[in-house]
C-alpha cells in the first residue's frame, strides 16, 4: 500500500528539498545550503567539479547531500536508465517536505562571446533537457539559470519562449528577470536571466502577474545596477607598477564593497589555501608589464583595477584576467573572492587550474545566489495553501 503523502501544510513546515543539476562545484548550491534548503540530490557531470563540491562542504561541515552525488549526464536521468532512480527519490522526497529543482545548463551557445550555436549546440540542447526533466518529475518549484543572450539574442529567445510554453501547458506559473550580479554586491558585471517556476496546483497562485506580485526578485537589491554600472564613476585606466599603492578615490568610498581591492582583503586572498593557484606567466610575462592597471577593454589580457568591479570571470581558454598590481593573472583565491564566495570556500589542491577556473568561470556568484535562494525560501515556507 502506498504510503499517503503529507498534508500541504505540513509539508511546508518541513525543510524544502533541493535537487540540484549542473551543479560543477557548488555556488548556487551553496546559496541554498545557506538558506534554509536541504540540498539533497546533486548532479555534475564533469568529476573533478563534483569532487571539488565534496571537497568544500567537509572543510565547511555542511551536511552531505542525502541523495547522494552523481556523475551521470542529465539525459540519463530523463530517457536513460536513471530515470526510474530520480522518479523514485523525487516521490519520496514528496512525501516529506516542498521539493525544488534548480540548475543552470551550460551557456556557451546562447553567449554572444561563446559558440553562440543556441539550442542546436551540444551545450545549448541541455537547457531543452532540463526542461524535459522538470517535466517529467514535476517539483513543487524550480530556478532556471542562463546567459543573457537566451534572453537579448532573438533567435535565441524564441527557444526560450518555447520552453516557457511547455511549461506553462505543464501547469507551471513563471517569473523571469534578467538580473546582474553586481545589484546583490558581488563585484563583478555579470548579467543572468533567472527563471522561477511554481507548481499551480502546489500554491495558491493563479497566474504570472500575481506570481510576480508575490515574488520579489529585488527585495535584497543592494546596489542600483545604473548607477555603479556607470563607467563615470570609477577610475580611469592608470600606469602598471608592481606592488603599488593607491588610495581609493573619494568617488568610489561610498560602493568600496563592489571593488576587487576590498574583497582581496574581506577574503585575505594572500593566506588562502587556493592563494599559490595561478597560472605562471612565461612568454607573455613581457606583455603583462605592458598593460595598465583598469585596462580591462580587450578580449585578451584584461588587467583589473584595484578600485573597480571585475568583467564577467568568464575564464575560457585559461585567460584569467591580471591581477591589478602583480605580474601575473589572479590566483584562484582572487577568483573566488570575484565570485563573492566565502573566504571559508577552498577547492581542493589537486585539481588541474584549468579546471580550477573553469569552475570558478561556471559558476553563479554566491551573493547572488544567496539572495534569491533567501526569496525562494520565504516564498515557498510561507505561502497559502491552495482553496479546496
Amino acid at each position: 500500500m502506498n504510503k499517503e503523502p503529507l498534508d500541504l501544510e505540513k509539508k511546508m513546515k518541513e525543510k524544502p528539498m533541493i535537487f540540484s543539476f549542473f551543479s560543477g562545484s557548488g555556488f548556487l548550491d551553496l546559496g541554498f545550503e545557506n538558506s534554509g534548503f536541504d540540498v539533497c540530490f546533486v548532479n555534475e557531470f564533469h568529476k573533478p567539479f563534483i569532487e571539488a563540491h565534496k571537497y568544500s562542504r567537509q572543510l565547511m561541515k555542511l551536511d552531505i547531500p542525502s541523495y547522494g552525488y552523481f556523475t551521470d549526464s542529465i539525459e540519463a536521468f530523463v530517457d536513460g536508465d536513471k530515470s526510474k532512480v530520480l522518479s523514485d527519490l523525487v516521490n519520496n522526497a514528496k512525501d516529506k517536505a516542498s521539493v525544488g529543482f534548480i540548475g543552470g545548463p551550460p551557456c556557451p551557445d546562447f553567449s554572444v562571446a561563446g559558440k553562440n550555436k543556441g539550442s542546436t549546440g551540444e551545450n545549448g540542447r541541455l537547457t531543452k533537457v532540463y526542461v524535459d526533466c522538470i517535466l517529467k518529475n514535476t517539483p513543487d518549484f524550480f530556478l532556471f539559470e542562463n546567459v543573457k543572450g537566451l534572453w537579448r539574442t532573438a533567435r535565441h529567445r524564441a527557444f526560450y519562449e518555447e520552453m516557457k510554453s511547455a511549461l506553462r501547458d505543464a501547469g507551471y506559473i513563471l517569473t523571469d528577470r534578467l538580473t546582474n550580479s553586481i545589484e546583490f554586491g558581488a563585484p563583478q558585471d555579470r548579467d543572468r536571466i533567472l527563471m522561477f517556476g511554481v507548481k499551480q496546483d502546489a500554491f495558491n497562485i493563479s497566474n504570472d502577474d500575481e506570481l510576480e506580485n508575490k515574488f520579489k526578485w529585488g527585495r535584497d537589491i543592494k546596489f542600483d545596477k545604473n548607477t555603479v554600472l556607470n563607467k563615470d564613476l570609477w577610475p580611469k585606466q592608470e600606469s602598471f607598477s608592481v606592488d603599488s599603492n593607491r588610495s581609493i578615490p573619494f568617488s568610489v568610498v561610498e560602493f568600496e564593497s563592489l571593488t576587487v581591492e576590498y574583497w582581496f582583503k574581506k577574503n585575505v586572498v594572500d593566506q588562502h589555501p587556493n592563494a599559490s593557484h595561478h597560472f605562471t606567466p612565461r612568454q607573455a610575462l613581457s606583455r603583462f608589464k605592458t598593460i595598465g592597471e583598469g585596462d580591462d577593454a580587450k578580449k585578451s589580457f584584461k588587467r583589473l583595477h584595484r578600485w573597480r568591479y571585475s568583467p564577467t570571470a568568464a575564464y575560457g581558454n585559461n585567460e584569467v584576467h591580471l591581477h591589478p598590481y602583480k605580474e601575473r593573472r589572479l590566483s584562484a583565491a582572487e577568483a573566488l573572492a570575484i565570485q563573492s564566495l566565502p573566504k571559508e570556500f577552498v577547492l581542493p589542491p589537486t585539481m588541474t587550474l584549468s579546471n580550477m577556473f573553469k569552475t570558478i568561470g561556471n559558476g553563479v556568484p554566491y551573493l547572488l545566489a544567496l539572495a534569491i535562494a533567501k526569496e525562494i525560501f520565504s516564498f515557498v515556507t510561507n505561502f497559502e495553501t491552495p482553496k479546496k
